[in-house]
């Protein structure tokens, strides 16, 4: 049996679960189309905490989210591959262009953002882990990615942000960068909304 057929095969159990247990279909057609916004709405709540180490976090995660992205889409165009919907007979559940399944911008997003935090907060970031691996999963319940596509997706989006991070921690230059822009950034925001002494 090869890869591919490895990957179908797998596919396949996955995707069927849908007819088996339809029940789930809501909650996977949330998380493979929706729960996206849950990571866009965690970044805007630890920024605008004001705490120092959540802004640190915020902007190292989106700067890890851009870099896996951009690698994301050109291995998308050198390695293209079909949807499951269109190479076979699916049980498709959400609406999905026919574009580059590989690897899949959603789990890769999604754990970019998971690890970063997981890489500041264990605690919470293992909540936000175990969320990224939902959407991952539900990707294939939902017949718009093989498990390749979005295990490649996990391991791009975690290993992006574990090498922006220790640019951090051992380049005291792009720490040193990091924090002038975000107080920049603290200078304008003071003068239109002032911070809370005691925070």
């Amino acid at each position: 049996m090869s890869f591919t057929d490895v990957d179908y095969h797998v596919f396949q159990l996955i995707n069927q679960l849908g007819n088996d247990l339809s029940f789930f279909n809501p909650i996977m057609r949330f998380l493979a189309s929706k729960a996206e916004y849950v990571f866009y709405l965690g970044i805007v709540v630890y920024w605008f905490t004001r705490h120092e180490t959540h802004r640190r976090m915020v902007a190292q995660s989106l700067l890890a989210a851009s870099i896996a992205l951009a690698c994301s889409g050109i291995l998308g165009h050198f390695f293209y591959r079909d949807r499951p919907f269109v190479t076979h007979s699916v049980l498709q559940l959400i609406p999905h262009p026919a574009n580059a399944s590989f690897p899949s911008d959603h789990a890769t997003a999604a754990f970019v953002i998971a690890t970063s935090i997981w890489l500041f907060h264990r605690k919470a970031g293992r909540v936000w882990l175990i969320l990224a691996a939902c959407i991952a999963f539900s990707r294939v319940w939902t017949g718009v990615h093989y498990p390749s596509d979005v295990i490649s997706g996990a391991l791009l989006g975690g290993l992006i942000a574990v090498v922006v991070h220790q640019l951090f921690q051992r380049s005291s230059g792009a720490l040193k960068l990091l924090k002038s822009i975000i107080h920049g950034y603290e200078v304008v925001e003071t003068k239109v909304w002032r911070k809370n002494q005691g925070a």
